[in-house]
């Protein structure tokens, strides 16, 4: 007899991933969704889907005639309780897939006995496709965010934040075996400039004034050291108002991380030890320590960014030795001008680059985006070359660049001349989209690659309002041998600052801080801080420092992106349970909304919304 309820007063006997043939001839009940139905005239089948995996039901008419009538109804996503017994499958009904994955339930099937539905599911899905086999016929992203709730039953998803847990899991058993003590600090603070807009939160007890949601537990963490924690760790959720792409959100979880009496070896060494263990546990991946590390200057110039895919090697040289003596004007005054000749040399890129024209098409989407001085030189043998320049390229040129590379036919040099910044800028986004189009990193190989990138300056100029800018935070401390430098030319100082990049993602940054208050406001007023302004924003963190602050350092891993990375997923909306959209939208929940009047006047809040 079929019952419909809204709940069942059965319990379920075993999840859909662990029965097999050592459960046969056992009654048992089993819960989930229907996730396949097969109609073959007299016999029904499903597949019965629960977060564990899936196990297929028989609804046979000559056992069971009335309740192989009744399961008509049942379709996909309907919620069902399911009583029956455990079955060997004949052979050539085993799901050999199953099998081959070493998934228990591809040799049994449970015989239908009785069955009740929980919770009937409305035939217009709007995603439909939650098989693997589906998945290239899902909705668009927007459907998707919209109806999170569906999109999170598919297996992916559920992989994906299954492998988030773990991995936060193992983080926390690791820190806690080495000392550390998870603190939380604060969501409502006092807005601080720290390189984000904040997000503002006004106070009704305190009308007119507002609290901030923390970019990062920054300044917690460095009075936790003053407190004497020691060794502190925080998985940290922060928020920033910033604009958005794909490995970033206006609310992220980070790792946060600060120690006491240590310098940043002792930290590159937790940090090293921790991703081994974590690569080791849940993917079962040596990782070699320790990692490669590389100075910003370094990393500037041999791969254009300061976050570099190291998976690879295309690394950008420096051709301005080639073309010393040239006559060829552009070139001549471009090093007049002390400019750069860059360029990246791929090896048998004519795989790729089968024709000029190809080469062509490139020159002229690069110049789209601006770099109008990108050429190429296709050598069609290990002397001679065709290009755009090719005229303008003398022999003792050609000379010095065969000298150089030691090139072979099918082999394509891409050069970009003029302002040093601007040249590596260029060729870094070059290599990438190399790399891509000539498949130097395969889609199927799993490889991990992290680095170390130091001594990043410790200011930028702002043009725009004629000061120094913080490279890092207004808390990071020179190297201490830079110190002098700050006084005579603090644009030439280096920061005691480190970040962490992981195929050719930031995923961790961080820094020695300063812990004595004189540094800390020399740092204030060379970024333009007067001290009365600087006591106003940070008063707090200066009177802590008279009261023995010890050397301290840290770190903050960001979760969302290393589990994206160790996922293979390409965006950190593919690992976040309920993300917002590039518009900072939740369209599931359909925020953010306006707010009625009467809560505004609560908080002495008036929107002022610019006119049409």
């Amino acid at each position: 007899m079929i019952v419909i309820r809204s709940g069942s007063t059965v319990r379920k006997t075993h999840s859909c991933g662990e029965l097999s043939l050592e459960n046969k001839g056992e009654i048992v009940v089993l819960q989930g969704w229907v996730h396949r139905r097969r109609d073959l005239g007299g016999v029904l089948f499903i597949d019965l889907r629960d977060r564990e995996g899936i196990t297929q039901i028989v609804f046979n008419s000559q056992i069971y005639p009335e309740l192989h009538k009744k399961a008509q109804e049942l379709s996909r996503e309907y919620v069902v309780s399911i009583k029956g017994k455990v079955s060997e499958r004949s052979d050539e009904t085993k799901n050999q897939k199953f099998i081959t994955d070493q998934i228990k339930t591809g040799e049994i099937e449970i015989i239908c006995e009785e069955f009740e539905i929980l919770n009937p599911c409305s035939s217009n899905l709007p995603i439909s496709r939650l098989d693997e086999e589906g998945e290239k016929l899902l909705p668009g992203e927007e459907m998707r965010l919209k109806y999170r709730y569906l999109d999170l039953r598919r297996k992916k998803m559920f992989e994906n934040l299954k492998l988030r847990h773990k991995i936060v899991k193992v983080i926390r058993d690791f820190l806690d075996r080495e000392g550390f003590l998870e603190v939380e600090t604060p969501m409502l603070i006092r807005t601080t400039p720290e390189g984000a807009r904040d997000y503002l939160v006004p106070s009704r007890i305190h009308r007119g004034k507002f609290y901030a949601l923390p970019q990062s537990p920054q300044l917690f963490k460095q009075l936790l050291m003053v407190a004497g924690f020691e060794k502190y760790f925080q998985i940290a959720r922060c928020m920033r108002d910033e604009d958005l792409r794909s490995d970033r959100q206006p609310e992220f979880t980070q790792l946060d991380l600060e120690m006491s009496f240590i310098t940043r070896e002792d930290i590159f060494l937790v940090i090293e030890r921790l991703f081994q263990y974590v690569l080791k546990t849940v993917l079962n991946q040596e990782l070699p320590i320790p990692f490669p590390r590389l100075t910003y200057a370094e990393s500037i110039q041999k791969y254009g960014t300061d976050k570099p895919d190291l998976r690879f090697g295309l690394q950008i040289q420096d051709f301005a030795d080639c073309f010393s003596k040239t006559n060829f004007k552009v070139y001549q005054d471009v090093l007049g001008s002390k400019g750069v000749i860059n360029g990246i040399h791929l090896k048998d890129g004519a795989k790729e680059f089968t024709s000029r024209s190809k080469l062509d098409l490139l020159l002229e989407q690069w110049k789209l985006k601006g770099v109008k001085e990108l050429t190429y030189l296709l050598w069609v043998g290990q002397k001679e070359f065709r290009s755009p320049i090719g005229k303008h390229v003398g022999d003792g040129e050609k000379e010095k660049l065969v000298e150089k590379l030691n090139p072979e036919t099918g082999d394509v040099t891409f050069l970009v001349s003029g302002e040093k910044d601007r040249s590596l800028e260029a060729l870094g986004k070059l290599r990438i989209e190399l790399a891509e189009r000539v498949s130097l990193i395969p889609k199927e190989e799993r490889k991990f690659h992290f680095s170390w990138i130091v001594d990043f300056p410790m200011f930028f100029w702002n043009e725009e309002e004629k000061r120094l800018d913080p490279a890092h935070h207004p808390f990071t401390s020179p190297l201490p041998e830079d110190i002098a430098l700050l006084d005579l030319k603090p644009l030439e100082c280096r920061a005691n600052a480190y970040d962490l990049v992981l195929n050719g993602y930031e995923i961790a940054s961080g820094s020695i801080r300063i812990h004595q208050r004189p540094l800390q406001e020399k740092i204030f007023e060379l970024i333009g801080l007067t001290l009365k302004q600087a006591y106003e924003k940070f008063g707090f963190l200066l009177d802590a420092f008279q009261y023995g602050a010890p050397p301290h350092g840290g770190i903050a891993p960001g979760i969302d992106r290393l589990v994206m990375i160790l996922a293979g997923a390409d965006s950190i909306r593919e690992v976040i349970a309920f993300p917002k959209n590039q518009s900072a939208q939740d369209l599931m929940l359909g925020a953010p909304v306006e707010v009625p009047e009467n809560q505004l006047e609560e908080l002495a809040l008036k929107v002022n919304l610019p006119s049409r």
